[in-house]
């Protein structure tokens, strides 16, 4: 039997956050300095000392960035086609000093991180079904949490299907975020069919008039032919309900710290399940920023959102931009490396 947990939301919005009063460093791009600091920490110790000086580009200098990109999880692959880029840059006179190369890397991975398109799909007619799939201890339930936050802070009135119905702790857990948030909830019974649970989601969204159903399914990857059978069951009992081209978006919830092992998980999901973006998870610290460009290129669907965190609020729209901006934030770490 279906449970409703239904909280009443808030009168007050929560007050605004302090602003940063370091005009240099601002919101998620501050956050980014600080979460992939790892990453540039190698890349100070190797790029400034490859491309700092202002001298003229030669093999050298190519390999020995080369070298640093592989060391902060570019992944090689990633790190040989940049090499291929510069190198081509290089010899067609398009950059010809070591002043050249991050300019050139700036611009040219800024837009390959945004041609795709990172902003969430909605649809023309709420509501927009977005399905949350990724393997237990990558983050999944807790990311679905922080879209659900997100979606709520928007203006996106959602409600969340617990379609995890295998675990038990995964359902509380999403039951224990809803009342935090203020967002409505649906569950099932421990073990039930979790298409059973995505079809009373989508029969209450249409009922309340939400805008967003989040549906969280099983943290699993036991073969991609029941995880097929499973999303398919989803999706047709969404479109059971008349909810037109649902669901609009299949977000994958990778863990950012396993490097270059995300890009197998995610192109086994990206067949099995129709991905339609990302949400890198547990991008803190100890993460390898340089994976981000490796996923982007070898699974070819677009990051999303980033994991900043352990509070619902450490997360972010991904903005290319900015991440490019805080990997390469080379100056600012060596005025100060330790507070990176």
């Amino acid at each position: 039997m279906g449970l409703f947990s239904k909280k009443k939301k808030p009168d007050e919005q929560p007050p605004p956050a302090e602003p940063d009063t370091r005009p240099e460093k601002k919101g998620m791009l501050q956050k980014l300095t600080r979460a992939i600091s790892r990453t540039r920490m190698v890349l100070n110790r190797r790029v400034l000392g490859a491309i700092g000086l202002g001298q003229k580009i030669n093999d050298d200098i190519l390999d020995n960035l080369e070298e640093a990109m592989i060391e902060a999880d570019f992944g090689v692959e990633t790190s040989e086609f940049l090499m291929d880029l510069l190198r081509s840059a290089w010899k067609n006179g398009r950059i010809e000093a070591t002043d050249d190369i991050l300019p050139f890397l700036r611009t040219d991975l800024k837009q390959r991180l945004t041609h795709r398109g990172n902003a969430v799909k909605f649809a023309d007619k709420p509501p927009t079904v977005i399905l949350v799939v990724g393997v237990n201890g990558a983050g999944k339930t807790t990311s679905v949490a922080k879209l659900a936050w997100w979606l709520e802070k928007s203006g996106h009135h959602t409600v969340l299907a617990a379609a995890d119905t295998f675990r038990a702790a995964a359902v509380e857990q999403l039951k224990t975020w809803s009342e935090r948030i203020g967002c409505e909830i649906v569950t099932g019974a421990e073990g039930a069919d979790p298409a059973s649970v995505a079809h009373k989601g989508a029969e209450r969204a249409l009922e309340i008039g939400a805008d967003v159903l989040l549906v969280d399914t099983a943290g699993r990857l036991h073969t991609q032919k029941n995880l097929m059978d499973e999303l398919r069951k989803i999706r047709n009992a969404c479109a059971a309900k008349k909810i037109e081209g649902a669901p609009h978006e299949t977000i994958l919830v990778l863990d950012a710290t396993t490097g270059q092992n995300a890009v197998n998980q995610a192109m086994m999901f990206k067949e099995a399940a129709n991905v339609t973006g990302l949400f890198l998870a547990k991008l803190d610290g100890t993460a390898k920023g340089g994976a981000v460009l490796s996923i982007n290129e070898k699974v070819e669907v677009p990051v999303k959102f980033v994991g900043l965190g352990e509070k619902v609020e450490d997360m972010q729209p991904f903005d290319a931009d900015q991440f490019v901006e805080a990997l390469f934030d080379l100056e600012g770490l060596t005025e100060n490396p330790e507070q990176a």
